[in-house]
């Protein structure tokens, strides 16, 4: 199997991932990571639901597979995540040694692989990762996209449902 052909199946594998995360009503992130060939770990986006800031997709994969892996240092591993790392799990990714990064969507406003800014790769740290973005890109992007705007339709139809609460209350 050609790396492209290997990208498109892991990638394929956090997409799955990532819809674990929407039908826990959270944005629709997922990452795997993979060593030698093999899963090692898997998560996806749970900050709403743990309550917890940290808990992306990718800090979800990292943290268990920390424990599989019974080492912080996460070397000679590839991190599959549908979007683009933010700036803290970019971060994490340095820290734990992770070799390559491949993302799908890239991200405007957060993007810390190349995007908005490029922990990644920065030259004055102590560790830089390869990355290859656009892997599934369309399919990573369109996820987000439907989930973004079927949020929006929720929470218009929930004002517009408060509002005539409102309406019927003041007219009895």
């Amino acid at each position: 199997m050609s790396e492209q052909e290997t990208d498109s199946y892991w990638m394929a594998k956090a997409i799955e991932m990532a819809k674990k995360a929407e039908q826990n009503d959270e944005i629709p992130v997922g990452a795997v990571l993979v060593k030698d060939g093999e899963l090692v770990a898997a998560g996806f986006n749970y900050s709403i639901g743990l309550h917890d800031p940290s808990a992306h997709a990718e800090m979800q994969c990292l943290r268990q597979a920390g424990k599989v892996i019974e080492n912080y240092r996460l070397l000679d591993t590839t991190l599959y995540v549908t979007l683009e790392p933010c700036a803290m799990c970019a971060g994490a990714l340095v820290h734990s040694r992770v070799a390559r990064v491949v993302f799908g969507a890239k991200d405007e406003k957060t993007g810390a692989a190349g995007s908005v800014m490029n922990i990644l790769q920065h030259a004055s740290l102590n560790h830089q990762l390869e990355v290859t973005s656009g892997v599934l890109a369309d399919e990573c992007s369109a996820l987000l996209s439907q989930f973004f705007k079927r949020r929006r339709k929720e929470h218009k139809a929930k004002k517009q449902l408060n509002k005539q609460i409102k309406a019927n209350l003041t007219d009895e």
